[in-house]
């Protein structure tokens, strides 16, 4: 098992701050360390003003990693920054060892994580996009070769890979990415066509949203108590308490400091986001960073260009937490749902909001149907919502909610009671 060093970058200038407390960003590199099954030989802080060109930190400070791995008996460092290639090629000179920064740490767990054709083809382009700028003249400097953490997926591919053939296998993924893309748009399309509205499940990472897909869908997807378990898209049927069809979309977990590219490379899996009528924003009520994990999601939702949908947000695992804290999430957000995915609390609650929030979708309706209309009647219940039925000799009488689209066919064809 690999042994790793963690080094935690601060930086005090206000220009290069990371607004998150230094604590918590050291938990959830930990974590992220974690999730890829690394053991931590050591965890050391190193504070500057700003990064150096060379090394990001001083060069002392590079040349005592290589002692404090050797004590530690570490094989690899880990830093909490993303570096340029120059300052890992010369932090891997001075140490003599594998040089892994956040941005690859999380590529190497994404690789690790996806399943799917279409996740693999998403993680292995953001990987060539991030080996893309860290090409030497000649070639690729490609030192993590031989296993390990960082040499999956393109990293291992042999050393005289070089610029032109890395571009060409960008262009091939990025045609694959977009026929996934018009794939999706012809079963988009089709659920436009039976007017099934998308509610996507957003949030940051590891805060439930499977578990809670699981528990509205029994889908059965993999949930587990780290980082990133969901990749690949998923997406399920499910009856709102109107009966109304909705499809649920469960979407990759964000991530405070998120690099751009991996947005772009998963804009497959994230449009997703954009496309639906409405955002279900779980957040965990129980972690210390909530109000920054919100904020993190709302960023990620501006590069996406998603800021202005409709959201409903949903605090998850209160299970975990106290009366008071309870009360005070309710002041703080009185239009949000309080809801534990894992034992079911409030989740009645929940789809009752998805389905007020939806309600602007869907128009009230009298509808008389004789034995030769009897076709629109099971559109009527699979679409709608049916309130009343009543049967006068061989008329059906239905009130019932109904998409706006399929209101305006049932009134074409004459069917709408004035």
């Amino acid at each position: 098992m690999e042994r790793a060093l963690l080094v935690n970058l601060r930086l005090r200038d206000r220009a290069y701050r990371d607004p998150w407390p230094a604590e918590e960003s050291a938990a959830e590199l930990r974590e992220l360390v974690r999730s890829i099954g690394v053991q931590i030989a050591e965890e050391i802080v190193v504070e500057r003003d700003r990064p150096t060109a060379a090394f990001f930190m001083g060069k002392g400070k590079a040349e005592e990693l290589r002692e404090r791995c050797l004590l530690g008996k570490a094989n690899v460092v880990i830093l909490s920054q993303d570096l340029t290639f120059p300052q890992q090629r010369n932090l891997e000179e001075v140490t003599g060892l594998k040089v892994i920064d956040r941005t690859q740490l999380i590529l190497d767990l994404f690789a690790r994580r996806a399943r799917s054709e279409e996740g693999q083809v998403q993680v292995e382009l953001a990987q060539l996009e991030y080996l893309l700028p860290r090409l030497a003249g000649k070639g690729v400097l490609l030192s993590r070769l031989g296993g390990g953490i960082g040499t999956r997926g393109p990293g291992e591919q042999k050393l005289e890979v070089d610029r032109r053939r890395i571009r060409l296998r960008i262009g091939r993924l990025q045609r694959e990415l977009e026929e996934i893309h018009l794939r999706r748009g012809v079963a988009r399309r089709k659920r436009r066509d039976e007017e099934i509205p998308t509610v996507a499940l957003i949030g940051y990472t590891n805060v439930g949203k499977t578990t809670l897909f699981n528990a509205l869908t029994r889908a059965g997807a993999v949930a587990r108590d780290q980082l990133f378990t969901t990749l690949d898209p998923l997406a399920r049927r499910l009856a709102l308490p109107t009966r109304q069809p909705v499809l649920l979309s469960d979407t990759v977990g964000f991530l405070h400091r998120l690099p751009h590219h991996l947005i772009e490379s998963f804009q497959a899996t994230l449009e997703e986001v954009t496309e639906a009528e409405l955002l279900l924003h779980l957040a965990d009520a129980s972690s210390p960073m909530l109000e920054e994990q919100i904020s993190a999601v709302q960023e990620v939702l501006e590069e996406l260009k998603a800021q202005e949908k409709p959201v409903l947000v949903a605090f998850n695992k209160i299970d975990r937490i106290d009366s008071q804290s309870r009360a005070a999430l309710r002041r703080r957000y009185p239009e949000s749902v309080l809801i534990s995915a894992l034992n079911g609390e409030g989740l009645p609650e929940l789809l009752d909001r998805v389905a007020t929030q939806l309600g602007y979708l869907m128009r009230s309706a009298s509808i008389a149907l004789s034995a030769r209309d009897q076709q629109w009647l099971d559109r009527i219940y699979r679409q709608g919502q049916v309130l009343q039925r009543r049967l006068i000799d061989t008329t059906v009488l239905l009130t019932a909610r109904v998409p706006h689209r399929l209101y305006g066919q049932l009134e074409k064809a004459g069917l709408i009671k004035s």
